[in-house]
């Protein structure tokens, strides 16, 4: 990642979230696979902009959900009101579900970034894998049951710290 004044080196897992405005260019080679969000900012009016945040995901460190070590959630960003936004990966042990169908106020989305699973988004029930990419209305009842012989992960975002 190019900025005005500064490269960042991203390796394998890396990830970078820039603050609104700042200019930057990518840079890579054939085996280079990048995955961009785009997302309008919302300011909130008794924060500051958020700081840029860039690390390697390999190395945060992750958390059972709900005491459940079979899914295990690694947090991106800072649990801070200056981000308008989380970006967390989730992974589950083959068989390892969301303990419940969840619905959020908020839009939010995701992408597989390996193994199987299936999704329920209403009542409909979608098989995903590796490169898919889902986007959730607010209030859309959704759950998650990984499958087959392998670990299934997807990064997320979703709208945080705002009124929806």
């Amino acid at each position: 990642v190019q900025l005005t004044d500064e490269s960042l080196f991203l390796t394998t897992t890396g990830f970078v979230f820039l603050p609104a405005e700042t200019p930057f260019s990518l840079e890579g080679n054939e085996q280079t696979r990048i995955t961009l969000f785009r997302k309008v900012f919302e300011h909130h009016p008794d924060h500051l902009a958020p700081p840029m945040v860039y690390g390697t995901a390999s190395e945060v460190a992750g958390e059972p959900f709900l005491g459940n070590p079979r899914a295990i959630l690694q947090t991106l960003l800072p649990v801070d009101p200056r981000y308008d936004m989380a970006m967390n990966i989730f992974t589950y042990q083959p068989g390892a579900t969301l303990p419940f169908v969840e619905t959020h106020i908020m839009e939010h989305g995701l992408l597989m970034l390996s193994g199987q699973g299936i999704y329920r988004l209403e009542e409909s029930y979608y098989p995903v894998t590796a490169g898919d990419a889902i986007w959730m209305a607010p209030y859309c009842p959704q759950w998650f049951v990984a499958m087959g012989d392998e670990p299934a992960s997807y990064l997320y975002y979703k709208d945080v710290h705002r009124l929806p």
